[in-house]
């Protein structure tokens, strides 16, 4: 496995696990099958209902805790923000049952913002979190965080894929020194993705996959990667692709792909933001 080094030395894994949509009856098997096939980084959510699950399985996966990255998000707080941060923080670490996190993001660009991220730079200068960062933040909301805060984020978690690959903004995080993280690689099968006739040429010349080339292509650009399965030899394949290159010519037919907007839902529309922005987590 390859890693990145983040803005404050934290070494993280270029290629994980997420888990996100596994329903949580299924993703302590699915961790459990993950973490055999190789896989060290984890990626859940509050919001994803499947914590318990996934420390279900790291504790009986008998992998000494050091050995993994494990990554959760918060999700958007009521007022007194910065109480219930750390409170939301407590509830995921518990459920979990950990005593720390590698990287807490905040998962959404809403609500009380500052206070949220006050908690969490306090989390993290207590070493609770290794490292903070964030989800699903643009450019202008970023750039705010970074200018009008003491700790920039570690990690920005954006939608990234071959039919929206975010290459300009990576150049303006790397300038900030925050590292991309792609959710979506895979984009959900949209655009035919799995069929699609450039991507199967190139992994026809390599002997891999399209999923395979997808997730090469996106480490190669030095973009981490957390595909999401329930089939162990899925995942298997997913992490084999370490043994091949994309070339330049390859890697620039792949640009052409690009379509500059998302196949899922744009945090500036009017009713995704009220949608997010009320919605809140039962426990």
């Amino acid at each position: 496995m390859q890693n990145v080094t983040l803005n404050n030395g934290v070494e993280m894994p270029t290629l994980g696990f997420g888990v996100f949509q596994i329903p949580a009856e299924e993703t302590e098997q699915a961790v459990t099958d993950a973490l055999a096939a190789g896989y060290r980084l984890l990626d859940t959510a509050a919001s994803y209902g499947n914590e318990e699950a996934v420390g279900r399985a790291i504790k009986s996966s008998g992998i000494p805790r050091e050995e993994l990255f494990v990554t959760t998000k918060l999700y958007v707080q009521d007022a007194p923000a910065e109480q219930n941060t750390k409170r939301a923080f407590e509830t995921s670490l518990n459920k979990l049952g950990l005593d720390y996190l590698d990287l807490y993001l905040m998962h959404q660009p809403y609500g009380d913002v500052y206070g949220q991220w006050r908690a969490m730079q306090d989390l993290n200068r207590a070493g609770q979190a290794r490292a903070i960062g964030v989800a699903n933040f643009y450019p202008d909301r970023l750039l705010d965080l970074i200018f009008n805060n003491e700790i920039t984020p570690a990690v920005n978690q954006i939608e990234t894929h071959p039919f929206f690959q975010r290459a300009d903004y990576q150049v303006l995080m790397r300038e900030h020194g925050v590292q991309i993280q792609s959710w979506g690689g895979f984009a959900e099968g949209k655009n035919g993705l799995f069929t699609n006739a450039l991507l199967s040429e190139i992994g026809e010349k390599h002997g891999k996959s399209v999923a395979q080339v997808v997730l090469r292509w996106l480490t190669q650009r030095d973009v981490i990667a957390i595909p999401k399965s329930v089939r162990a030899d899925r995942m298997a394949e997913n992490l084999d692709i370490f043994d091949f290159e994309l070339t330049d010519d390859q890697m620039a037919a792949i640009a052409t792909l690009d379509t500059g907007s998302s196949l899922f839902f744009d945090h500036h529309d009017p009713e995704m933001v009220t949608w997010l922005s009320k919605r809140r987590l039962d426990s």
